[in-house]
């Protein structure tokens, strides 16, 4: 038997409960995986409290992210006892996710844990690293450097935009953090920004064009904020898209695209390819990123992960929420 967050379909919407399950009651797989982290995100959130159309089948097990070590393997590539990661898939969506202290999936998704990372160090990234850095590789694989002008982080309370915040930082760019939270204007600082502004600036309908100011961006946020953000952006600017906390509407015009040549990469980290993610862990695993992490992390139990969820999509949880799936 093993305890995992179970999501049922009801008449007015989601369930969500805490129960004890049979090994049995595993989805197919070619390895078992005993969980010891898993994260909280923006989708589990939506999945855990209904919010949001994110689970395809009932019952489900969310969790799109988890760290562990093998515990049966029928695949060459893993062996009992190894210690892996694994994000994305549809897992949490679509197949039994990392909520819970055991999983069992595909091998073909899973990735050994990077050398040096161990599995709390995992959880402190989660989805949320893995897709910030996938963004700052974008924009470097689209040739913006750290002398080429400020960049801007939208949502940069949550953990992809905190995390995005770090990376950048390290890796010598100016970073202008926006923010619905005045209050953490000190924190976001703490992190690498080096000015921090109200979303509000950004949030409503702009103009097509605007003065132009960005070099890149990394945006979690979508709707109004991304439009406003390819509208003032420098010439030759990219802008990475990775998200819609905001909306999944984008009110804009190619006014940006025709008269200042500027770019928008969309980022999906659910369903990148395995060179892609090898990649972006094998950076997260940088010892200077990784010491900075705690700081940023808060960890809770399985136990509150359900109340914290409906925290987490009101606005209340800053930096990363890392899941010990044990208590």
């Amino acid at each position: 038997m093993f305890k995992a967050i179970l999501l049922n379909k009801t008449d007015t919407g989601t369930s969500a409960h805490i129960e004890s399950l049979d090994e049995a009651a595993l989805p197919e797989g070619d390895v078992t995986v005993e969980v010891d982290y898993s994260t909280l995100n923006y989708k589990d959130g939506l999945a855990i409290t209904g919010a949001g159309p994110v689970v395809r089948q009932f019952p489900m097990v969310p969790g799109v992210d988890f760290a562990g070590r093998v515990r049966k393997s029928a695949s060459p590539r893993f062996k009992a006892g190894d210690a892996v990661v694994l994000n994305g898939w549809g897992v949490g969506e679509l197949h039994w996710g990392g909520l819970a202290e055991l999983a069992r999936v595909r091998s073909e998704w899973l990735m050994p844990l990077p050398a040096g990372m161990n599995a709390a160090q995992a959880m402190a990234i989660g989805t949320a690293g893995y897709t910030a850095m996938l963004c700052v590789q974008t924009l470097e694989r689209h040739g913006v450097r750290p002398g080429d002008g400020e960049i801007i982080v939208t949502g940069a309370n949550g953990g992809v935009g905190s995390i995005a915040i770090m990376i950048l930082a390290q890796r010598g760019y100016q970073v202008v953090a926006s923010t619905g939270r005045p209050a953490e204007r000190e924190r976001l600082l703490s992190l690498g920004a080096h000015e921090v502004i109200d979303r509000a600036t950004l949030s409503g309908p702009g103009k097509p064009l605007a003065k132009e100011r960005w070099a890149g961006a990394v945006d979690s946020v979508g709707s109004h904020t991304l439009a406003n953000v390819c509208a003032s952006a420098r010439r030759g600017g990219v802008v990475t898209a990775c998200g819609l906390a905001q909306g999944m509407d984008f009110p804009a015009t190619v006014a940006p695209f025709i008269l200042r040549g500027v770019t928008l990469a969309g980022v999906d980290s659910v369903y990148e390819p395995m060179d892609t993610r090898l990649s972006a862990w094998d950076a997260l695993a940088e010892p200077a990123l990784l010491a900075r992490l705690a700081g940023n992390t808060r960890e809770i139990g399985l136990t509150e992960a359900i109340d914290v969820a409906r925290g987490l999509l009101a606005g209340q949880i800053a930096g990363r929420v890392r899941v010990d799936v044990r208590r």
